[in-house]
Parts: C-alpha cells; structure tokens; sequence
C-alpha cells in the first residue's frame, strides 16, 4: 500500500524515501548528541527546506522529524516515548511550530522565532523550530531569518515548509538541506482511509482521487457527502456555461460558495475568541468599551479579517484547483493518453467537454484559470476575476 505503519513517520503516506532520509538524519542526531561532541554537531544538518504539493504531507514531515529529534526510546522515532508523544501533540516546549492564518508571516513573528532559535532546550537535546507556512515570510521577516539559518547555535534545528524551492529567497533556500515529497498514490490514500474505517472501498478511492490524493481533503469528501456534493456543484456550474449571462451567474455562484465554506471554517472560533477575550476584560456582550478594551478588540477584529480573507482565498483556490482537474481529465481524453481520471463520477461531463472542443481550447482554458489563481493571490477583485475566468470557459461560436 506504500504506507510506513511504525513510529512516528507512519503518517506519511508514499513517501518512503523522504522516510528513508529523515530516519538516517534523526538517528545521526543521536548519535552526535550522545558523544557530547558540540561541533561535530555541525554534520547534522541545522536547516531543512521540506517541499511538496498541498496534500503531500509536508506539515506531517516535518512534525514527526521533529518528534524524531527528541525521541529518547528504540528506535529512534518509536512514537511510544514522551519526546516523541508530546512532540506529535504539539506540546512540547522545545518545539516551536509557526502556521499563519493570514496572507503573510509578519518581522514580528521572524524576529520572536530568532530569539527563541537562541534557547538552549529544556527537556530534549534539541531546540526545533518548524515553520508550516515559510512561503509566506514577506522579504523582510525571511531577512530576519536568514542570520538565525546561517549561524546557528549548536542545538536549534530549523524545518522550513514550502510548496517549492523557488518559493523561498534563494539566500535561505542555499543554507537549508532540501527535501522534496512527492504526491502520493490516489490507491495509496484510498487504502489509508480505508484502514482508518472512513470509508467503504469505492468512496475512499473516488475520494482521493477527487482530492488529488491530498489526504486531508480526502478524508473529509470521504466522510461527509455534502461536501462531495458541493465540490460537484463548483466544478461542473463554470464548465457547463454557455453564455456571459450564465457565467456571471456560475461565478457569482462560486464566490458565494467558497464565502460559505470559509466562514464555516472561522466563525465558530471568531465567535469562540471574542468572548474568551470578553470575559477577560470583564466585559458583557455590547457593554460600552473603556479606551483600553476598544484597543484590543479592534486588534481582534483585524486579525479575524485577515484570517477570514486568507480562508477564502483558500477555498477559491481550492476550488480552482479542483475545476483544473476537469480540464485536466478533459486533455487526457482528447490526446487519447490512457491515464485514468480525477472525476471518474464526471466522466460524461468530461468527455462531453473533450468532444466539443481541441486540446488547444484545453490548454488555453487551462491557462485562464492559471491565470485567476494568481489574480487571486494577488488581491484582484474576487467576483471581476471569476467572471472573466468563467467567461473564458465558454464554447467558442
């Protein structure tokens, strides 16, 4: 099935040789910190750039690296020890992990990260320092970095996520020893599921195929058929238009989608955060504010914006990219390729699409919703770009 079951790198799904590298680095780790030998310290690599896909597990990686790293039982990774448990829960106090909600990691959270790269560990051998979002370091805070990566103390290991390597500053990206994860089987994540008692076989299997073998996003289609629905409904609505009325329908449609979905995702814990820091205050809901608690709850505010904002991003491009696997499924069918389909429960969408048009019209469809995802990240205006993306998508007369 290409699943690792022992230790903590069972979670990685297809990904042996990653597995293969960071056991052998992990097990070096304790040999140098056994010998007691602070430069010979330096021969383990101080600085990890961990890329991939989204859904390739690089979050996964780098956590259970790190759990690696202050595993004290046999073998090293074992799961079972404290080091190795409170590290996979995300309480360890010698590992810091860094994910941002929003658009950017702001200096401010680089510069907090460097300071504490400078504590010696309190519990483990190591100091680990694991940022899950390190393409989004704006070029200041990754210069603040940048000092931290090149001269580190002894004990501090870094563990940089990013999709690429060329998502990163190219003075961070030499200093760092590269790993590149790779997208595992769709059998591989179905069988996964399957084993976790998600799902029946052929769900898990239609499942990971639609999430393009993104674990995360399979387990939940798996699990829950309206969200399967409502993928359905996003990738079949601009693929089927036939007109400009029906298109900005289709993507006003989209927006309203993709807004729905993220507000799901944050308003519970919007809602959650504001009264937590209510009552802090002391505070009843629609009291008048003091100066001070103004302050803070306009702090909140903004914060939940730009979390809001990056959520919807989020789902947007999420469900571009699953209107690209459409488009995809479309030009494999029309060069006759042989290769098996994303949306084998939209197969007739498919190869109506394929019938009704070239490879050429593929490809440039394909493009104009390459071309949305970046306008997208780059803040253009959310309903002109899906209308222009969908408009593009029609039948030429």
């Amino acid at each position: 099935m290409g699943i690792v079951m022992d230790g903590v790198f069972s979670g990685l799904i297809g990904q042996e040789a990653a597995v293969a590298v960071l056991r052998e680095a992990a097990g070096s780790a304790r040999a140098i910190t056994a010998a007691g030998d602070g430069e010979g310290a330096r021969a383990m690599s101080h600085a990890w750039l961990i890329t991939g896909p989204p859904g390739s597990g690089r979050s996964v990686a780098a956590t259970a690296f790190a759990a690696a790293l202050q595993c004290t039982g046999e073998p090293v990774g074992c799961g079972q020890c404290p080091g190795c448990r409170t590290t996979l829960a995300k309480t360890n106090a010698d590992v810091v992990f860094v994910a941002t909600e929003t658009s950017i990691i702001t200096v401010d959270t680089a510069r907090s990260l460097v300071q504490q790269a400078q504590s010696s560990p309190s519990q483990g051998k190591w100091r680990v320092l694991v940022v899950e979002d390190a393409d989004r370091l704006g070029e200041s805070g990754a210069n603040a970095l940048l000092k931290a990566i090149e001269e580190p103390p002894g004990h501090t290991v870094w563990l940089l996520c990013a999709p690429s390597p060329e998502d990163m500053i190219a003075t961070i990206r030499s200093r760092c020893r590269h790993l590149g994860l790779r997208i595992p089987r769709a059998g591989a994540v179905a069988d996964l599921l399957v084993d976790e008692g998600v799902a029946d076989p052929e769900t898990a299997l239609e499942a990971a195929r639609a999430a393009q073998s993104h674990i995360g996003l399979a387990r939940a289609l798996a699990r829950d058929p309206q969200m399967r629905q409502r993928r359905r409904e996003i990738v079949t609505a601009p693929a089927r238009v036939r007109s400009v009325g029906e298109a900005v329908i289709a993507a006003g449609s989209l927006l309203e989608t993709a807004r729905a979905q993220a507000d799901a995702q944050v308003g519970e814990r919007n809602a959650r955060e504001k009264s937590e820091l209510l009552r802090q205050l002391g505070m009843d809901e629609g009291e008048r504010a003091t100066k001070q608690s103004r302050a803070l709850l306009r702090q909140l505010e903004e914060d939940q914006k730009r979390r809001a904002k990056r959520a919807l991003t989020d789902a947007l491009d999420r469900a571009l990219v699953d209107l690209l696997a459409i488009y995809r499924d479309v030009l494999m069918v029309q060069l006759c390729s042989g290769q098996e389909l994303i949306n084998t429960d939209l197969s007739d969408l498919v190869h109506g699409i394929a019938a009704d048009s070239s490879p050429a019209q593929t490809m440039a469809r394909i493009d104009h919703i390459e071309q949305a995802r970046r306008r997208l990240i780059a803040n253009g205006n959310v309903l002109l770009v899906l209308e222009t993306m969908v408009v593009s998508l029609r039948p030429q007369a």
